[in-house]
């Protein structure tokens, strides 16, 4: 999903908070990738989970 996606997604509407708060902390943990790494900043970007946030958010989902 396009980063604006993921933000109406989650029903936040401040861009910069969401970047600061979600994007950039899911991105420094491993649990979110980019699709065009070289090219942060371009339009095409997305984003994609990881197998470890798969394998978390499948834990979570066992536990509750």
């Amino acid at each position: 999903m396009s980063s604006s996606e993921l933000q109406a997604k989650l029903g936040l509407s401040d861009r910069k908070s969401f970047r600061v708060r979600y994007l950039n902390p899911g991105l420094a943990d491993a649990l979110v990738d980019m699709t065009i790494p070289d090219k942060p900043s371009s339009r095409l970007q997305k984003y994609v989970l990881t197998d470890k946030a798969r394998t978390w958010l499948a834990q979570l989902k066992s536990e509750g």
